[in-house]
């Protein structure tokens, strides 16, 4: 074979995140009873999402730290005014203000826990794992998820047993895209440069970072993204899970 050793991108690409964290997000809104600041829930959906796309991208870059960031992402939503209930926007002092930090932090504990109990991965996970296990494959998770919720993730789909070693971003001390990452990465699982293939769903942090890095990378293009959008192309490109199955 060409390759012996997979680094594998785990939000994303083999656990349905965005699906999980849709769910979650939703009972999240419930439990903290936001609807009295959104009566269209969907107002602080959007909010949430836009800032969290924003935070995980400065994230990967190392320009914000991952305090900020679980802070930021619901701090943000409850902050931003358009769309929100008139009566409450046209008061002096929203109810929200001076709330503080730690009640954003206790909304994302409480956002946290929800996503690390749901099972939800994406089509096909679980048969490709099967097959690069079976093709003798071994088998790393490369991932920036933050630590205490990875593991939980894991055990919660089923995927753990596949993997050989988990690469985490805290771990590294750094986060993909950083070629230091590629390079802890390589170091702890005993990988070769060139007999080494990262797959992951990120054109830029998953697959640009392994390519500066010296790596093959495989896109898994779930978003439908144009490869051609980064500056080096991808070795190989898969619309779905099971496509990668042709490949290796």
């Amino acid at each position: 074979m060409r390759y012996k050793d997979l680094f594998i991108d785990f939000d994303d690409t083999l656990y349905d995140t965005h699906g999980n964290a849709v769910i979650a997000l939703r009972e999240t809104f419930e439990e903290f009873h936001l609807e009295r600041w959104f009566p269209d829930p969907q107002v602080f959906y959007d909010a949430y999402w836009e800032a969290n796309i924003d935070l995980w991208t400065r994230y990967s870059r190392g320009e914000i730290t991952r305090d900020f960031l679980i802070v930021e992402r619901f701090r943000r939503p409850l902050n931003t005014y358009p769309g929100r209930n008139a009566d409450i926007a046209n008061q002096t002092s929203p109810p929200w203000e001076g709330l503080g930090e730690a009640f954003y932090l206790d909304m994302s504990d409480r956002f946290l826990d929800y996503c690390a109990s749901k099972p939800g991965v994406v089509d096909g996970a679980h048969e490709l794992m099967d097959y690069l296990r079976q093709r003798g494959y071994r088998m790393h998770m490369a991932s920036n998820g933050f630590h205490e919720v990875q593991y939980r993730k894991l055990e919660a789909c089923g995927l753990r047993q596949y993997f050989d070693t988990i690469i985490l971003s805290e771990d590294a001390g750094v986060n993909k895209p950083s070629p230091a990452y590629f390079d802890y990465a390589l170091k702890t699982s005993g990988a070769e440069r060139a007999t080494t293939l990262m797959i992951g769903d990120n054109l830029q942090t998953d697959i640009l970072g392994a390519l500066n890095a010296g790596l093959d990378a495989l896109l898994f293009n779930r978003w439908n993204v144009d490869p051609t959008e980064s500056p080096k192309a991808p070795t190989f490109v898969a619309p779905t899970l099971r496509d990668i199955m042709t490949i290796l």
